[in-house]
């Protein structure tokens, strides 16, 4: 047997429950899916933080319910659970859920996110992909963190991967070859890839010294490439406010240590040197590199929502 062609022994479908009512909303034909998994990379608490806001800001209906019975390990993995003085509360147990959401400006979308799953991948990634052929998915982006040897001072990097070569020519800030331990979000961009549908993934670039905190910065980067990649206006205000601060705080802990200072100083020069003569676009940058003004953003999204209204976005061979 091809391993390549390799079918789940149990079927796929049986690992989720579908709201059927949501589901027969004409609106998620075509729409984009938003992945972020929790457990594996989540280097400054970008993935916990994306998945959040997005709930939080945002209207979420759960369209599929995943059974995380049949795909975590509790043992391995332990919820955690509040004792107050003589009594237990607030169990956090884990979830995975693909949610029915909208954009601030009312443009639908897929977000599935959760607990990364412990078991059962081949069958799980069956299933998404049966979730994606469902609603004929347009494009399926995702993104995790991961720890770097860069300075808070510079611009947030990003590694990106995927079949879009519009969406990755210029953006990724590091390139290497090698071997690194699989998440459930790369196996699921193989999968897709070989389905013919259209995957990207962002890996952010979290400073090192600054990954085991909440470091709203570069969430603010994911939430900005998740959002120009499947053109979609994703909320971001209240983690750049944050991020303000946090930035303030690092500056005061760097200007009273001069052994913090010294490190970042290194890094800023490393930095600078890898980057030198290497010129990186934005997604949401012009021909000249030049972020667009208010006006331009303005006309973009009035000629988006107008395609939108002519039923010219969506389908699985944009």
């Amino acid at each position: 047997m091809n391993i390549s062609e390799y079918t789940p022994f149990q079927d796929p479908d049986s690992l989720y429950v579908v709201n059927e009512e949501l589901a027969a909303d004409e609106e998620l034909r075509g729409a984009n899916l938003l992945m972020s998994f929790t457990g594996f990379s989540d280097a400054g608490h970008v993935v916990t933080q994306i998945s959040s806001e997005l709930k939080e800001q945002l209207p979420a209906e759960p369209l599929a319910v995943f059974d995380i019975d049949q795909l975590v390990d509790y043992r391995s993995r332990r919820p955690r659970i509040t004792f107050t003085e003589d009594h237990l509360s607030d169990y956090r147990a884990p979830s995975l859920v693909l949610y029915k959401m909208a954009d601030a400006l009312g443009t639908p979308f897929l977000f599935l996110a959760g607990s990364e799953p412990d078991l059962q991948w081949e069958r799980f990634s069956h299933a998404v992909l049966g979730l994606v052929e469902r609603f004929d998915v347009n494009l399926v982006a995702w993104v995790h963190s991961v720890p770097m040897p860069v300075p808070h001072t510079r611009p947030i990097g990003a590694t990106v991967h995927g079949n879009r070569p519009d969406l990755i020519e210029g953006i990724s800030a590091w390139k290497a070859t090698m071997d690194i331990p699989a998440a459930i979000g790369h196996l699921l961009e193989v999968k897709l890839a070989a389905a013919g549908r259209n995957v990207v993934g962002y890996a952010i670039h979290v400073p090192h010294y600054l990954s085991d905190a909440e470091y709203p910065p570069a969430t603010v980067a994911g939430l900005e490439f998740l959002g120009a990649a499947a053109s979609l206006m994703l909320p971001s205000e209240r983690l750049r406010e944050a991020g303000r601060a946090v930035e303030r705080q690092i500056t005061e802990q760097v200007e009273g240590s001069a052994e913090v200072a010294t490190v970042v100083t290194n890094l800023e020069k490393q930095y600078d040197e890898h980057s030198d003569g290497v010129a990186r676009r934005s997604l949401l940058a012009g021909d000249n590199d030049e972020l667009p003004g208010a006006d331009e953003l303005g006309a973009a999204v009035e000629a988006y929502l107008a395609s939108r209204d002519a039923g010219t976005h969506g389908g699985s061979g944009s």
